[in-house]
């Protein structure tokens, strides 16, 4: 089969490169999909697990790519919920070989049906952005309707799900990033927008819950404008920033077929729009995954025609 490969850690996206590699077995409890569309996640070449297996030990040539939507096209032996020929689409296991190729083994618990009123590609943006905004909205930061949240990155694949799926749930909504960022983050749903560069953070004191994608001083300065109880959650890592009356929570994004049936039915019924920016065919993903300006939205590999 056809497949994106990285050897080099330190070349990144550029040291990608389009090859030959044996199509995978289906394992217990796995099924093999054969993807239509592919998502990717540039700060993957920065993950420990797109180098190593569980155990430490070099994997390399790795097959990046978590995200996928495609057809299921045999079962491993166990494996049940799913059937050969559906259309499914989910989060692949983050130290196995990944998704920007014509075919995956991935454990069935990890997908979820795709409706066949969802194009392959809307699917495919989904599955990382939409688990994290999901899971950090509701499972750890406990969003209620009222509250008021600050968003950081409100414009980007996870920004723009957070400001939905919060506006939604009755929350107000103040959004983040820089000067061209504005426009984009209200349009998908921010009641307000604060430009990094030139407006003040601190104005927006007195939030319930902090949705942070950047850490670092931003971070830093987030978690003081927490108020009493409020949370804040962070997707970059561990970190010592800490409200003062108030709690901080790190999390890895995790496959869930519930919540995925959850966001996927909000697309279908128009509630949560996609921010999909450019779309390449497998063949030309390397260039599309190496842009020379900067991204207006997910890059999404479209694997088959």
């Amino acid at each position: 089969m056809k497949a994106i490969v990285v050897t080099d850690q330190a070349a990144g996206t550029a040291g990608m490169t389009l090859t030959e590699r044996p199509e995978p077995p289906a394992a217990i409890n796995d099924v093999i999909v054969q993807i239509h569309a592919s998502g990717f996640v540039p700060t993957e070449m920065e993950w420990p697990s797109t180098w190593t297996d569980r155990a430490g030990r070099d994997k390399t040539p790795s097959i990046p790519g978590h995200e996928l939507a495609g057809v299921v096209t045999a079962l491993g032996y166990g494996t049940t919920g799913l059937s050969i020929g559906q259309r499914v689409f989910g989060l692949a296991d983050w130290h196995r070989d990944g998704t920007l190729a014509e075919y995956v083994a991935i454990e069935a618990r990890n997908l979820a049906p795709l409706p066949g009123d969802v194009d392959f590609t809307v699917a495919a943006s989904l599955p990382i952005s939409g688990l994290t905004a999901w899971q950090g909205l509701f499972q750890h930061g406990r969003l209620q309707a009222g509250q008021t949240l600050l968003a950081h990155g409100a414009a980007g694949a996870v920004g723009t799900m957070v400001t939905q799926l919060a506006r939604e749930a009755g929350a107000y909504v103040i959004g983040t990033g820089r000067a061209p960022d504005r426009q984009k983050a209200l349009d998908f749903g921010a009641h307000e927008f604060l430009d990094l560069d030139n407006d003040t953070l601190e104005d927006a004191d007195g939030v319930d819950l902090v949705f942070d994608v950047i850490g670092g001083d931003i971070q830093r300065r987030s978690a003081d404008l927490i108020r009493a109880g409020g949370t804040l959650v962070s997707v970059v890592g561990p970190t010592e920033a800490r409200p003062t009356n108030g709690q901080t929570i790190d999390f890895v994004v995790e496959a869930d077929r519930a919540q995925l049936g959850e966001i996927i039915q909000r697309v279908r019924d128009g509630r949560l729009r996609t921010n999909i920016g450019d779309i390449a065919p497998l063949d030309n993903a390397v260039t599309a995954l190496n842009p020379t300006t900067r991204r207006k939205g997910k890059t999404i590999i479209r694997v088959r025609p």
